[in-house]
């Protein structure tokens, strides 16, 4: 196999080119009233503001509702009862926080229009004020009675948590039967 040679490369003579300066350019200097960069965005919070804050008086506006023209059907404790029972029921299943704060609240109905709400902390009445709209509003529009009244009364009785041992109702029982009395002392019973 034979190798093709290389053919001689010829050189062309570079012609010279005269290399021209740059004419001076000159600057033109523009002022603009807005500012070319992109604006930051304002957080909504101003030092100079809250400094020089003055304090607005808040006005709180009441809602008089009238309740001549609203049905004012009667209702009974029972009606009262289901509609508590049914709404702790739906609360176990929604929200057991909640559930577990209203749960021992009574409600008695303690006149024609009024409803009396036996609560035992004011811990848990702040957690029953999370609900009580939507059940009172639900209460009134199911009994057709939109001028039931809600009186809030705190109930200590409730609140006490008794642990009951075995002595405990031993003595429960000695008040219901002496006798069981005369028994302890003769047996010599351990109610530890």
């Amino acid at each position: 196999m034979k190798i093709p040679e290389k053919a001689p490369v010829k050189k062309e003579p570079v012609a010279e080119k005269t290399v021209q300066q740059p004419e001076p350019v000159q600057e033109n200097t523009v002022k603009t009233t807005k500012p070319l960069s992109r604006q930051g965005v304002s957080s909504g919070f101003s030092i100079n503001s809250f400094l020089n804050k003055e304090e607005k008086e808040v006005k709180e506006e009441t809602v008089v509702v009238r309740t001549e023209n609203l049905p004012q059907n009667h209702f009974t404790e029972t009606d009262l009862q289901m509609e508590w029972n049914l709404m702790l029921k739906q609360l176990q299943k929604r929200n057991s926080f909640i559930f577990n704060a209203v749960k021992a609240f009574k409600l008695v109905k303690s006149g024609e229009h009024t409803i009396k709400v036996l609560y035992p902390s004011d811990s848990a009445k702040v957690e029953f004020d999370k609900i009580a709209g939507e059940f009172f509003n639900h209460f009134k529009t199911k009994v057709h009675n939109h001028a039931i009244e809600v009186d809030y009364q705190r109930d200590f009785d409730s609140l006490k948590i008794e642990v009951v041992t075995k002595r405990k109702i031993f003595e429960k029982f000695i008040e219901k039967n002496p006798l069981l009395k005369d028994l302890d002392d003769l047996m010599k019973f351990d109610l530890t």
